[in-house]
């Protein structure tokens, strides 16, 4: 995007504080008279005390004096408000965005963070947005002190020498294209900077979390030289990104010098031939000067600036990814009476790599029946139960909750009526309260301790050193697997859904927390209506109908018995014997 369009989509967050915005330009005028005035003051004394110095009294310099001490108190004044209020408003504006890029991550669908690294989303609205603060405050005043400078010089000293006004002047135009050119290539350095250190990120927090297998397979080594190789990476951008810098920099002084120059050779010539007064030549000197430490300070400003506007452009980025999953306008709640669910002709493709997983898939799941999913890997078990809270929505057909079409009811009256038991436990850096807390927020501690004693999970709770209030480590390392995915199953005993999905929810335990987990599951898919991936056929032979899912659709379908009687794919599958191609 462009400069103009990401400053004209961040002007609505800088609008919200418009007020702070007007009185902190207001107060860097106030600064700016200081820097106007002195020349001024100056020029009056020397001209004075060249033309007349009987005029030129004791009282005359003291009233001077006096005036400027109190244009330094109002200048005082005016940069605390700039530094501390102008800063803090910054700070909101930052918050306000971090709030809406957090809020729109929450409604992406599950495919954007398949395909987005957790360190590059977290990159964007971290660091990204601490350069926004600064940008907040000082983009609207840096340039509007610039403007007011520039434009109050150029007209004093044409009242001077318009002839050596114009010949200074003559350099702010070459100066800027000049300066013009190097800031894209510096901002394009800044954006490299910036997808590298979320790079980084990402390989960090990857490192950091499998430290377990890294240490397992004695993989230190690997680790370091795939840090170290990124980590260069970066040193490489950043070292381009501050020649830039350098160039920039280098170029503006070399253009200092020259307008200098301008000054010295020009107002030398016209004083010696008294087209100016030397009072007027110290005077258009300090205004030049003025002018030069403008410039510098916004050459000063445009690293900043670029830093800023690549923070904009990356959240900007965050907040246009689309919404693949929605409410549509005119959502009505879901109401479960009975739990049936309904497959009507779903066809499914993911749309990222558009992988086609259903066909025209046809499926009557009746009142808590208990339906178990079983098949090859690839058939599309994972996908179908996904379907369900519409983590991913149909490519084709309808899928129904008791008559009612999901995609026709809100997201959040959905997913309250169904419980999800997955392989993989999630749990939260916090407390086993806390934890358990997830399936109904604002839960009693009563409550809390009921569904965990449901879920079998009560004693080994009692038995952790602070009982329900014991830190369970970052995603649940300290617990086992049995603990953790007991802990899960307490969560949605407490949340108390209709319709219960499990996703192979015991195949990574061992056989005694298998046992353990399989009876607390049995009492909580007991009345409702539960779908179950399974990958051992021993827990699900009792369940009241099983299918057979593969890349073709539905092979096969049936009570355990039935389907071993057909001698097909289940009875294979039962049977531990390998397909033959």
């Amino acid at each position: 995007m462009k400069t103009a369009q990401l400053v004209k989509r961040f002007w609505p967050y800088e609008r919200k504080y418009i007020k702070i915005v007007l009185f902190d330009l207001f107060c860097a005028a106030l600064t700016c008279i200081c820097d106007l005035v002195l020349p001024l003051i100056l020029r009056h004394i020397t001209n004075t005390a060249i033309n007349d110095l009987a005029q030129l009294s004791i009282s005359l310099v003291i009233k001077l004096a006096l005036l400027y001490l109190v244009l330094r108190l109002i200048d005082a004044a005016a940069q605390f408000y700039m530094a501390s209020t102008g800063h803090i408003m910054g700070v909101y504006i930052e918050t306000d965005m971090r709030r809406d890029a957090f809020s729109h991550l929450q409604d992406l669908s599950v495919s954007y963070y398949s395909n987005h690294k957790i360190g590059q989303i977290m990159g964007r609205i971290t660091n990204d947005l601490f350069d926004v603060t600064e940008f907040a405050h000082h983009c609207p005043e840096e340039f509007f002190i610039a403007g007011i400078k520039i434009m109050v010089s150029f007209c004093i000293l044409c009242t001077y020498n318009v002839p050596l006004t114009i010949m200074v002047f003559l350099c702010v135009p070459i100066m800027t294209i000049v300066s013009t050119i190097i800031n894209q290539r510096l901002r394009a350095a800044f954006r490299r900077q910036r997808v590298q250190i979320g790079e980084l990120n990402a390989g960090i927090e990857d490192s950091l979390l499998g430290e377990r297998v890294i240490k397992a397979f004695g993989a230190e080594q690997a680790e370091t030289e795939k840090f170290e190789k990124g980590n260069l990476l970066f040193q490489k951008i950043k070292k381009k990104s501050y020649y830039f810098m350098a160039t920039f920099q280098c170029s503006t002084r070399l253009f200092d010098g020259l307008m200098y120059l301008v000054v010295i050779l020009g107002g030398g010539i016209f004083v010696c031939n008294r087209w100016i007064s030397p009072g007027d030549l110290v005077a258009y000197t300090l205004y030049v000067t003025t002018l030069i430490a403008t410039i510098r300070r916004i050459v000063e400003f445009a690293e900043q600036f670029q830093r800023g506007i690549t923070g904009i452009e990356r959240f900007f980025e965050i907040m246009d990814s689309e919404i693949e999953v929605y409410d549509i306008e005119g959502a009505k709640e879901l109401e479960v009476t009975e739990g049936s669910i309904t497959f009507d002709h779903v066809s499914f493709e993911y749309p990222d790599d558009h992988n086609a997983v259903l066909h025209h898939m046809n499926l009557q799941i009746r009142p808590g029946e208990k339906l178990a999913v079983v098949g090859p890997s690839g058939g599309g078990k994972t996908t179908l139960c996904n379907l369900i809270p519409r983590f991913y929505d149909v490519t084709d057909g309808s899928i129904l909750i008791d008559g009612q079409n999901i995609a026709k009811v809100t997201q959040k009256s959905l997913r309250k009526h169904i419980g999800i038991v997955q392989q993989d436990v999630y749990l939260f850096s916090g407390t086993v309260a806390e934890n358990i807390s997830y399936g109904r927020m604002g839960a009693s501690r009563e409550d809390i301790i009921e569904a965990a004693k449901l879920a079998g999970a009560h004693e080994f709770i009692m038995e952790l050193a602070k009982g329900y209030d014991t830190y369970v480590g970052e995603r649940g390392v300290k617990l086992s697997g049995g603990q953790k995915q007991r802990i899960s199953i307490a969560r949605v005993f407490l949340k108390n859904p209709s319709i219960l999905i499990l996703d192979e929810a015991t195949s990574a335990l061992d056989n005694e927390s298998e046992i353990l987990v399989n009876e607390s599951l049995e009492k909580l898919s007991s009345g409702r209506t539960t779908i179950t991936i399974a990958h051992r056929l021993t827990t699900i032979k009792n369940y009241d109908r099983i299918i057979v899912l593969s890349k073709d659709g539905i092979e096969e379908e049936g009570t355990h018995e039935e389907l071993l009687s057909m001698h097909g794919t289940y009875y294979r599958l039962w049977n531990q014997i390998p397909e033959r191609k």
